[in-house]
Parts: structure tokens; sequence; C-alpha cells
């Protein structure tokens, strides 16, 4: 696949799409949830270097929404085959890895289906907006 016929806009906008549906989903709708999946306390949750956190977030965003538009980087490319691949991707590969790292680590099945939801809602809307500006 030819690197020169990305989208590098849509690459920006999914990656950052990734992003603030990260930010809704553990901030706004499975906040209590998240931390008690993890045992995170509020106080825990506001340790740390919040700039490098966002910062790291964001590049692996940028990285996933790249290597999703590689694998998407076809002529025939639509909307609909973009946000059916990122379903594909997001569930069949990203959530299964977190499904199985989960059971080694014997974390509760709430941990593993709010990490997995994340990226399978991400995955398919960075699809969509990788197909749509193809």
């Amino acid at each position: 696949m030819n690197i020169s016929t990305l989208n590098w806009a849509a690459v920006f906008v999914a990656a950052l799409s990734c992003f603030l549906i990260g930010g809704i989903w553990y901030s706004a709708l499975f906040t209590k949830a998240w931390m008690k999946a993890n045992n995170i306390t509020k106080d825990d949750s506001k340790r740390g270097n919040m700039g490098k956190i966002f910062g790291l977030a964001f590049l692996w965003s940028l990285v996933m929404s790249f290597n999703l538009a590689m694998y998407l980087n076809a002529p025939g490319t639509t909307m609909s085959w973009g946000a059916t691949a990122g379903l594909l991707a997001g569930l069949g590969w990203v959530s299964m890895a977190f499904f199985i790292v989960g059971l080694f680590e014997r974390r509760s099945t709430a941990y593993m289906l709010i990490h997995a939801g994340y990226f399978i809602v991400s995955f398919v809307v960075m699809g969509a907006i990788l197909g749509a500006w193809r």
C-alpha cells in the first residue's frame, strides 16, 4: 500500500475522534464502573503527569488511526466498509486481546467489557471517518 495516497487530515480527525470518545467513555459514561473495575479512587485518578498521559494517549490514537488507514488504503474503500473494518478490528482483534490479557490478570468481566466497548466504538468511528474521506 502506498502511504502517499493517505488522507492525512482524515487520519488526524480519526485519531482525534478516538481520543475524544475515550474522554467521554471514561469520564462521563463509565467513570464509576471503570474506577471500580480498576480499583482506582478519585485521588488515584489525579496522580501522575496528566499532560504526558493525554499526550501519549493521543499519540497512540494517531498510531492506531494510521494503521487502520493503511489497512483501508484502497480505491474502493467506502464509509460503510471503513466502519465494518473498524468493527472487525475492534471486536475481533483489540477486544479479544483485552479479554485474553484480562483473563490472565484475573480482571473482572466489567473491566474487559468497558475497555473492549471503548475500542469497538472507537474503531468503528475511525473506520467510518477514514472510509468517508478516502
